[in-house]
């Protein structure tokens, strides 16, 4: 392999981002998950895990640190897993902010969305056993991470799109191929 690789999952609420990493994770590649910086942000005040907490602590990690907070929390975790790995992977890079920072620290991030119309989405969301979204709010979700988040960005220039619409090993082939591309 010529040069070590980067691979982001970008995508809407319950397309299958971190279905998609956990495949890769099946197969020897690491990831980081940058919702691990909420989860540990949240134990260090002492607080229960919570979506409000989440929140509390996101904003907050954002008014410290901008809309790249998550990226300039990693980047050092993401240079220490390059040097003993060829491909790692990020689950959770939302902000445009975010991917022109990671993009300017390591040239070789490749973003990959994945895709799931959003009535597949919504009814994922509305039955997953972790922070499920009750039905009627997963649009407005959509339009608050969008419009608050700047997540648009990452996604439409994504470099790749799999589809996850149906059975899991159409969108495991689909990162099959693209793994195949990249390396």
């Amino acid at each position: 392999m010529a040069q070590k690789i980067i691979l982001a999952f970008v995508g809407m609420p319950g397309a299958g981002k971190s279905e998609a990493a956990s495949y890769l994770q099946g197969k020897g590649v690491p990831f980081i998950r940058f919702g691990s910086f909420t989860d540990e942000g949240v134990k260090e005040m002492g607080l229960e895990l919570t979506p409000d907490n989440e929140r509390v602590v996101r904003e907050k990690f954002r008014e410290e640190l901008g809309m790249a907070a998550y990226a300039i929390k990693s980047e050092e975790k993401i240079s220490q897993m390059l040097k003993k790995n060829d491909i790692i992977g990020i689950d959770g890079l939302y902000s445009w902010e975010e991917y022109v920072y990671l993009k300017e620290k390591f040239s070789n991030l490749i973003l990959i969305q994945v895709y799931s119309e959003p009535n597949v989405r919504y009814r994922r969301l509305s039955e997953r056993p972790i922070r499920p979204v009750l039905p009627g709010k997963s649009r407005e979700r959509d339009i608050a991470e969008l419009e608050n988040l700047n997540k648009g960005g990452p996604i439409a220039i994504a470099d790749y799109m799999v589809e996850n619409e149906g059975e899991l090993t159409k969108m495991y082939e689909q990162i099959d191929k693209i793994l195949e591309k990249v390396q």
